[in-house]
Formats: structure tokens, sequence, C-alpha cells
């Protein structure tokens, strides 16, 4: 048995971070939150900062990165980050960037972090297959469409938080311009639920203990159209959670 558990800060379009622990390693995947902002929450899941290993990026959009240089900064954290991702920011910002080089694994302590590249509309986009000991948590959001490449990399997971971004017909009658309409909807966009649960089934499910729901919309979608959309894919999956903008989601042992 490990001690692997993961939690999130919050999961949405004003911000995103997701921590992982395993042992003696805790990384915190993402910050798209003012450090004030991330202090409190991390606090709210029992976590110091100055505990944390490392932060891992996904890509460059403010949801998910504007919190980064001041924690690492702050705490004199280690970021591993896309050349890609990294040519969006001032590099004069991070004082110890390590460059995900070709989306090739690395290790940070008790962890293996693989890197897999996704369809989004930014600069060397990664999500991420985070593994420790026997354990297997797959983070997969912000994707415009599932590619057989994220398909394979995806299978065997015992735990996967997955994007259900929006209900098509909620985004096309909703307040978005046409242009960001296209944008959230296309193929370098983000997972309608349809596609999501569609993905589900794609999976191996065996070992998948549980599954979070996550970056749901507070724009377009609800909580009801989400499990609409996943109600016959679920399987036997034992743990489904919904994770939220406001509270994320709190630890979850796998």
């Amino acid at each position: 048995m490990t001690s692997f558990a993961f939690s999130s800060l919050g999961s949405g379009s004003k911000g995103n971070a997701t921590l992982v622990r395993c042992h003696d390693t805790l990384i915190l995947v993402d910050c798209g939150f003012t450090l004030k902002e991330t202090e409190k929450r991390l606090a709210r899941l029992g976590v110091s900062p100055e505990a944390l290993d490392a932060v891992i990026v996904t890509h460059e959009h403010g949801d998910h990165i504007k919190g980064v240089g001041p924690i690492v900064r702050k705490y004199q954290l280690p970021l591993h980050i896309t050349a890609g991702t990294l040519r969006n920011k001032r590099k004069n910002d991070i004082p110890d960037a390590r460059i995900i080089h070709n989306y090739t694994p690395f290790s940070v302590k008790s962890f293996k972090v693989t890197p897999v590249a996704v369809p989004h509309d930014a600069s060397e986009p990664a999500q991420y297959i985070i593994e420790c000991q026997d354990k297997r948590l797959g983070i997969l959001t912000d994707l415009g469409n599932v590619s057989p490449h994220v398909e394979r990399h995806y299978q065997a997971c015992d735990a996967l938080i997955l994007e259900a971004n929006h209900d098509p017909a909620m985004l096309a009658s909703g307040p978005y311009p046409y242009s960001l309409k296209q944008r959230v909807g296309g193929g370098w966009g983000h997972l309608s639920n349809q596609q999501a649960a569609r993905f589900l089934q794609s999976v191996n499910q065996d070992k998948l203990e549980c599954l979070v729901i996550a970056h749901i919309s507070q724009q377009n979608n609800t909580l009801s159209l989400v499990q609409q959309a996943f109600a016959d894919v679920l399987g036997a999956i034992d743990r489904v959670v919904y994770a939220c903008q406001d509270e994320g989601f709190g630890w979850i042992s796998v």
C-alpha cells in the first residue's frame, strides 16, 4: 500500500491547482490563484507551502499559471515547465525553471511524472500522468479533443481527473461572444460533457477506483447535465467526485 493522495484548491475558469502527495513528496500542479489566495486554500487542506517539493505547469493560461511565479519565488521551489510555456512567461520570473524536453518523463522525489501532449490553444501544453510505486493518477483537462495519443496514455489509471467543461447547447446559447464560443467548443478548446463521457468509455476501467470530473464551466454547464452525460458510462467506478471552482475537492486516497 502507498500513501498516494490528491486534492484540489479549485477547478474552473477562475483558477486551477491540484496537490498530489505520496510518502515524502508533495507537488502542486498549476497555480491559477493569487499567492494570498493560494496560501489560504493550501491551509484549508492542511498544507504549508514550505512542504511543497515542486510546482508543475500544464500551460500558460492565466487560470493555471497566475500564481506560479509568486509561489516559486517566495518559497524557492523548482518549476517543471515546457519550453513553449516558459517562452510565454518572463524568464527572469522563474528562479529554478526545469525544462520538460519533448514530453520526456521526469522524477520529483517519489514521483514519476509523464507529460502528455494535448490539443489545446497554448504553446506546448502538457497534461500529466503521475505515478508512485503501483499507483497512477491521470490529470486530463484543457484539451479540445481526445487524440489517439492521449487515449493511449490514460489507460490503466487508479484515479483520473477528467475535464467535462461545457454543455454544447448551453455554450451555443450562452453569454460568451461568438469567437470565444468557437474557441471553447473547437478542437483546440475544452472537452464537452459528451466528449468526456465518450473518452471514459474508451478507458480500461479495471483499475479505476476514483473519477474526478473537473473544470466544469459555471456559465456553460450544470452539475445535472454533467451527471446526465455520464450516467451510463461510469461502470463499476467506486467513487465519482465533482470538482468545483470555490472548494475544489478534499484529499482523496487511492
